[in-house]
């Protein structure tokens, strides 16, 4: 543990934030991958979160929002649409606690439970629909969520 946080601490010192990935394991409530931001709390900014997306575009997608966030600073709302992050769809911006499906750990170790916020980026169906609308093409763990718009 103390060389992934070195390891993490190298990474935000030099880039600004980190991306923590999550595999899926076999304990029940754990079989969705899922991805999330460290570092980012330190510029008083929600850590980001993804899941139920392969670990290649989990972190291609935070890193271009955290990019936003400490490059440009850029901040997000809950409920917000992001046109500009997956080509032909809106993804949705929530707010929203950590579970046990999505637990960023390794903000939490770092910053504490207190000071960490989270915010999900929510991507839609081929439809243009999310996990908390109607007819959403996937089954509802494919991405569990933080929080509705």
């Amino acid at each position: 543990m103390q060389d992934f946080m070195r390891r993490q601490s190298e990474m935000i010192d030099r880039v600004g934030w980190s991306v923590t990935l999550v595999h899926p394991t076999d304990e029940p409530g754990h079989d969705v991958p899922f991805a999330y931001t460290v570092g980012l709390t330190a510029h008083d900014h929600p850590e980001l979160l993804i899941a139920g997306l392969d670990p290649a575009t989990a972190q291609a997608l935070l890193n271009n929002l955290a990019g936003r966030v400490y490059d440009k600073a850029e901040r997000f709302s809950h409920g917000q649409h992001v046109s500009d992050l997956i080509a032909g769809y809106d993804a949705v911006i929530v707010d929203g606690a950590a579970h046990d499906e999505l637990h960023p750990g390794a903000a939490y170790a770092r910053y504490g439970n207190a000071r960490v916020r989270l915010q999900q980026i929510v991507w839609p169906d081929p439809r243009e629909r999310f996990p908390w609308d109607a007819d959403y093409a996937y089954d509802a763990d494919a991405q569990p969520v933080i929080g509705h718009p």
